[in-house]
């Protein structure tokens, strides 16, 4: 059938700390079928999603938050986020939390103790040192949280909305980004009917650019329903770019006044997001044109989406709306949701204990909560778990991982 390599792995050396046997054979996906059938044939079974990942955490090889990383490693598509994923699978966050869950661990111990001498009135957990705990893991745990919200769109690429009027080069300039003929370009005015998304990394960080219906006032049905999943796009977009066209400046009618009341209408619909206002076909403009628009609209880049010109100076103005100190520094950062939930339920248990301090409460209701902010931090790494659980990790983990 064909010549190949078998390698044989000992547990609990192997991945999944078990004897494993692995075939390498010839690319050809015949060959690979063939030879999987053979073993099928012969009493084998094909494997479940991310089985092998699931036996090495059963085995003890690797925790819970590792085995996840192992699916965002698969997964990454840029630099940032195969990044994380590294430091996730190294042991990274996981560490972090043991840490935390460890010393958590001891003064529950005493607590859990201080209930079996009730009638003695004692105290074997220091409150002052107890106290400083708290404080230092609600100070973590705050820091863990708060970076959810840039490792989620390191994972799932930050989406940029290209707005505005039709025929201004909202097509031309994605077509641009992404270097090659992503979107239909035409002179007809309402070409793009509906929003055309794609993804590139720029400076190791992913950016999903979403090309949008021109806005503008219509009986068109069709075109309609574009214009009105152009601010559906807007309301979840994080970063917008509105686009206008410079070489309307020599058309009558239209000013730099009207560039201005136009970006700003957009932009006071959405004041929390970054807005960056383009002004598009530098490369027709003269030089008196220029300097009219660098006076009029000062925060405005003029780029020419045919051309690539201005390009590099958008593409730094992007990274800027990133905070990549995080990533510079080597920090710690969630971009898992289930952690983030863990985390944030584990927040609200300790600052419940820490209410109990501040107001004396018996040992045996502190406790209950310290329980529960164990049992939360736990649920991160694997050591409390559950089949369910384990079942929808594993089930999202691709066949043959």
């Amino acid at each position: 059938m064909d010549e190949v390599l078998v390698s044989i792995f000992k547990g609990p050396h192997s991945y999944t700390g078990e004897d494993v046997v692995e075939i390498s054979c010839h690319g050809s996906p015949y060959v690979q079928q063939q030879i999987i059938q053979l073993f099928l044939r012969n009493g084998c079974r094909m494997a479940d999603a991310g089985e092998f990942t699931l036996r090495a955490f059963l085995n003890g090889k690797m925790d819970l938050s590792q085995a996840e990383a192992v699916a965002d490693l698969i997964a990454s598509n840029n630099e940032a986020s195969h990044q994380i994923a590294i430091n996730q699978m190294r042991g990274g966050f996981s560490s972090e939390i043991k840490k935390l869950r460890e010393e958590l661990l001891n003064f529950a111990s005493l607590l859990e103790l201080e209930l079996d001498f009730s009638e003695e009135d004692v105290e074997f957990a220091d409150r002052k040192q107890f106290s400083q705990l708290l404080n230092r893991i609600q100070k973590v745990l705050k820091n863990l949280i708060d970076s959810f919200a840039v490792g989620n769109v390191i994972k799932t690429g930050i989406p940029v909305a290209i707005v505005g009027e039709p025929n201004v080069g909202k097509s031309t300039l994605l077509n641009e980004l992404l270097n090659e003929e992503r979107a239909i370009v035409s002179e007809i005015a309402g070409t793009t009917r509906d929003t055309i998304e794609d993804e590139i990394s720029i400076g190791g960080f992913g950016f999903r650019f979403i090309d949008t219906a021109g806005i503008r006032e219509t009986e068109d049905v069709v075109e309609g329903i574009g214009i009105r999943k152009t601010f559906e796009k807007i309301e979840k977009a994080q970063v917008v770019i509105f686009l206008v066209d410079g070489s309307w400046l020599m058309i009558a009618g239209k000013t730099l006044e009207d560039f201005r009341i136009e970006s700003e209408k957009i932009k006071n619909q959405y004041p929390q997001k970054p807005f960056i206002v383009l002004v598009n076909k530098k490369d027709m403009l003269s030089k008196e044109q220029l300097t009219a628009i660098n006076k009029k609209l000062s925060t405005a880049l003029l780029i020419s989406a045919k051309t690539g010109e201005g390009l590099e100076e958008l593409q730094s103005k992007l990274l800027e709306f990133v905070n990549t100190g995080v990533l510079r520094n080597n920090e710690t950062i969630v971009t898992n949701t289930r952690h983030y939930d863990s985390l944030l339920k584990a927040l609200e248990e300790i600052e419940k204990v820490q209410f109990g301090m501040e107001e004396d409460l018996p040992s045996d209701l502190m406790a209950i909560d310290v329980r529960e902010a164990l049992y939360h931090l736990g649920e991160i790494t694997g050591q409390v778990t559950n089949d369910e659980l384990l079942g929808n990790i594993f089930s999202n983990f691709c066949i043959g991982k």
